[in-house]
């Protein structure tokens, strides 16, 4: 099995070294850095397979990073705060993260946490034979986990594309906020986690975000997907 790589990125040297000492002995390889820019430059220069990313740094917070890194990648990241608050949680879900861990929490739980998101990502098609999904101007490839719209790809996060797939695979059906968050924010989001990620999908693939013609409201129970497949 190929070795993964982390970054880790927190200003706590301690923080740092402890998880690069948990980390390590579970046979990943960590990179570290103590702010922004300096994780932008490992990021960049290093074929990295999970960002551990503090919030509270000098200079750009982990929020600001986050929204540089998702502009070029999907990489997982997994937010690691002093911070315990909900609209923290809301934010750092929905701008990208992956997951949002308490620094409360043991190391081998945040290194359990840091397998989870590696296996979600990189996990297998569904299907055994994938066929692409295929709404006309948007189509869905399971085989590559390619999304184009009007023939060009679309960057999507891994959090984006498995509830982009969840919708498409079950077109004209309605997907409830309560099958979403246990699916994929279980313990780690609410109504408004998914409200944010499907904002976030619909700047991407609809031509006019506000008038969506592929992921519609249900109001007040979840979402349908609209699209027709040909």
């Amino acid at each position: 099995m190929r070795q993964r790589t982390i970054l880790a990125v927190d200003d706590d040297e301690s923080i740092v070294e402890l998880m690069r000492d948990f980390l390590e002995n579970d046979g990943f390889r960590v990179l570290t850095a103590r702010h922004a820019d300096e994780a932008m430059a490992r990021f960049q220069s290093s074929d990295v397979h999970l960002i551990l990313l503090d919030i509270m740094m000098p200079g750009q917070d982990g929020f600001e990073l986050c929204r540089r890194i998702r502009a070029v990648s999907g990489v997982p990241i997994l937010f690691l705060s002093a911070r315990d608050d909900d609209m923290h949680k809301i934010r750092g879900l929905g701008i990208g993260g992956d997951d949002y861990i308490v620094k409360t929490a043991s190391p081998s739980e945040i290194v359990a946490r840091v397998k989870a998101a590696l296996r979600r990502a990189e996990a297998p098609p569904l299907h055994a034979v994938p066929r692409l999904l295929d709404f006309g101007r948007l189509q869905v490839d399971p085989a590559s986990r390619d999304v184009k719209v009007d023939g060009a790809s679309v960057p999507l996060t891994p959090r984006e594309y498995d509830l982009l797939r969840l919708l498409c695979e079950h077109p004209g059906q309605v997907i409830t906020y309560e099958q979403l968050l246990q699916q994929f924010w279980e313990g780690v989001g609410d109504k408004h986690t998914v409200r944010v990620h499907i904002a976030r999908l619909r700047e991407k693939l609809e031509p006019d975000p506000d008038q969506p013609g592929y992921v519609a409201n249900v109001w007040g129970i979840g979402y349908r997907f609209e699209g027709k497949p040909r």
